[in-house]
């Protein structure tokens, strides 16, 4: 009897020395780790319809080549039509796609009387939508007290509003076929107050209250809802930053010395949380990703410590997601 209890002693230290190692080599929660070793591939999604908004660059750019590569008919979207182009030009040497299995629709998030236009044109030509990942975006850089309202009130348009309005634009067709799964890029920082500039944390909040119910209330017709929180990663967010000012930005570049995660890497732990309809990720590196599970778990621990120690201090030097 002896034997088998430090038998099972011995298993639940073990099981616990592996549970924390995944934990300090983790670039994402451990839900989306055991979702890449052995949940479902990528590779499913082939056939589907996949919008991507924000496809000229970064994450979003990233992310339509790795879906590319497993076959998604893709729609691209975005201001600026050349690079959509030239981002579709690149997709067609990832996978088996032709010229017609991927659209270019030009959009800006903040013009909302555009979007349901743009729905049509793509049930036009695809006759429907699988998936809609709603990553446009931008950053802020910029103190809370110093922050004109007006630019708060442009991060709620672009942030927030837009993606809620082309949502709002996709659904109906997602509910008549009880089918459908809508992706919003968020960052970790929309769990972990403070560790970027007020208007952009507080949009990236605003996103998961919005999206949280609408995946209560849309669970019995079979609409998923995806959040991807990003930590650091390298991307030219920078060079259209908002600041403090309306019509000012940063214009900077991001530091390559800094710990930050490749786009390409990100794009891919998103692609297994979205094959996968996982309602939540964390992805990102420590200690970026530390903070985050100690947010979560241990909140009144956490907030006392970043004020008294100042760990999300505001530094005009310092870039996040």
């Amino acid at each position: 009897m002896v034997d088998v209890v430090f038998l099972c002693i011995g298993c639940v230290v073990v099981l616990c020395v592996i549970q924390l190692l995944r934990l300090i080599t983790a670039d994402c929660d451990l839900v989306l780790q055991w979702a890449s070793k052995f949940g479902k591939s990528p590779k499913r999604l082939r056939g589907k319809v996949v919008w991507v908004t924000g496809a000229s660059s970064g994450i979003g750019e990233s992310l339509v080549y790795e879906l590319a590569s497993v076959g998604c008919r893709l729609v691209l979207s975005a201001r600026r039509e050349e690079e959509l182009n030239r981002v579709k030009k690149q997709c067609l040497t990832c996978g088996p796609l032709q010229d017609n299995d991927i659209m270019v629709v030009p959009l800006d998030m903040v013009k909302q009387h555009e979007h349901a236009d743009a729905v049509k044109k793509v049930l036009q030509h695809f006759k429907q939508i699988d998936i809609l990942v709603n990553n446009a975006g931008r950053s802020q850089r910029a103190e809370w007290v110093k922050t004109s309202v007006v630019v708060d009130r442009e991060m709620l348009e672009t942030n927030v509003l837009g993606p809620l309005s082309l949502t709002k634009a996709v659904l109906p067709d997602m509910i008549a076929r009880r089918d459908g799964h809508i992706v919003v890029m968020s960052s970790v920082a929309g769990k972990v107050g403070g560790l970027l500039p007020g208007s952009y944390t507080g949009t990236k909040y605003a996103l998961h209250g919005w999206f949280e119910r609408l995946r209560i209330e849309q669970y019995s017709d079979n609409i998923n809802v995806t959040m991807v929180c990003p930590g650091p990663v390298y991307s030219n967010l920078l060079a259209i930053a908002m600041t403090e000012e309306k019509g000012k930005v940063v214009g900077g570049e991001m530091d390559a010395g800094e710990k930050r995660m490749a786009t390409s890497r990100c794009a891919s732990l998103t692609a297994v949380a979205i094959a996968n309809q996982l309602d939540e990720v964390w992805i990102s590196f420590h200690p970026v990703l530390a903070y985050t599970y100690v947010y979560q778990y241990l909140p009144s621990i956490a907030r006392s410590q970043a004020c008294k120690r100042g760990i999300f201090q505001f530094r005009k030097s310092r870039e996040g997601q």
